[in-house]
């Protein structure tokens, strides 16, 4: 999986106070944590932080470069949680999570879906009914993304999450009867050709009680 790098500083402060001061100074308010590793309170630039927001298309994991100072030490990370201004919509806070290689982690990741359905070719219509697959394993055996190759499948025909192929090490955390893409009929609305000029439109017969008993 792709690594991005981002720069980030010790808080030497904490607080409501400090952490406005640091938005007002163009730095967000940060914490890294991992499990058995105590948390530490970082900042990073606004700037940075929203340049690779930008560019990561994918889920990638954060190289981040931790000052103090004179020293500087890396953390491989990912981003657990991120929360915005509900008026400005700029981030926060973030949440760094730690990565190690030897522990399995969990993640969302995108589903592409490639191939022209037969089913569609044959006038179905194609259904794209989960984007994201949760899945668990090593960090350096998790994929950024997944295929899904739909071109077999035919009008009423479904592909399901225990169907995706994943890489060895790597399991779905979703239930594999949950369906992914499915191709279904179209539906065909049949009208009743209007009348030629010149033809007049027939009205529909009534027959009345007593024409029935004639």
């Amino acid at each position: 999986m792709e690594t991005m790098e981002l720069s980030a500083n010790i808080r030497k402060e904490s607080g409501k106070g400090p952490a406005r001061r640091l938005r007002a100074g163009g730095r967000v308010p940060a914490v890294f944590y991992g499990s058995g590793t105590d948390s530490i309170s970082i900042s990073v630039s606004t700037e940075e932080l929203l340049d690779f927001l930008k560019e990561r298309k994918e889920s990638v994991f954060v190289k981040l470069m931790i000052e103090d100072g004179k020293n500087r030490t890396e953390k491989l990370a990912m981003i657990k949680e991120l929360q915005t201004s509900p008026v400005t919509r700029s981030p926060y806070h973030v949440d760094f999570y730690e990565v190690r290689m030897d522990h399995k982690i969990t993640l969302g990741i995108p589903i592409h879906i490639i191939g022209t359905p037969a089913g569609v070719e044959m006038g179905g219509e194609l259904h794209h009914l989960k984007r994201d697959l949760n899945i668990a394993g090593l960090p350096s055996v998790m994929p950024e993304s997944v295929e899904v190759d739909v071109s077999g499948l035919g009008i009423g025909d479904t592909v399901m999450v225990g169907d995706i192929k994943l890489p060895e090490g790597v399991e779905a955390l979703d239930a594999p009867d949950i369906a992914v893409a499915t191709v279904s009929a179209t539906r065909v609305t049949v009208e009743e050709a209007p009348p030629e000029e010149g033809e007049e439109q027939k009205e529909p017969e009534v027959i009345t009680a007593k024409e029935k008993e004639e």
